[in-house]
């Protein structure tokens, strides 16, 4: 992997189109959802950059990476398998584990640094 020192900017001059989010679970008539990739290594297996969602809901049987998040701006609801719930805003850094059960609930347009690691 190659050194390489960056800032991430939290509105980046280049976001492009992303489709992670289902269609189906998109909660208002707004169905946004960009991208920035900051970095990536060759085999993808750590990604870093920023990320931004329209409201939606979506119910995740097993989280598919190990992923640390910092809200820019927005809200996040996480409601566990145990059914605690947690609500992250601007500022909140959080972290979630590859595999765990979940409600992934963007109540407020999101915008997130990520760094991810499979």
């Amino acid at each position: 992997m190659e050194d390489r020192d960056f800032r991430l900017a939290s509105h980046p001059a280049t976001m492009v189109p992303s489709h992670l989010t289902p269609a189906e679970t998109f909660t208002t008539d707004d169905r946004t959802e960009t991208i920035h990739s900051a970095f990536e290594t060759e085999d993808e297996s750590i990604l870093s950059g920023v990320w931004e969602c329209a409201p939606c809901r979506e119910e995740i049987d097993a989280y598919p990476v190990h992923e640390m998040m910092t809200v820019v701006s927005g809200s996040l609801t996480l409601t566990h398998a145990d059914g605690r719930a947690e609500t992250f805003t601007a500022g909140d850094t959080f972290f979630i584990a590859k595999g765990s059960k979940l409600t992934w609930e963007i109540t407020e347009t999101l915008r997130k640094f990520y760094m991810i690691a499979e």
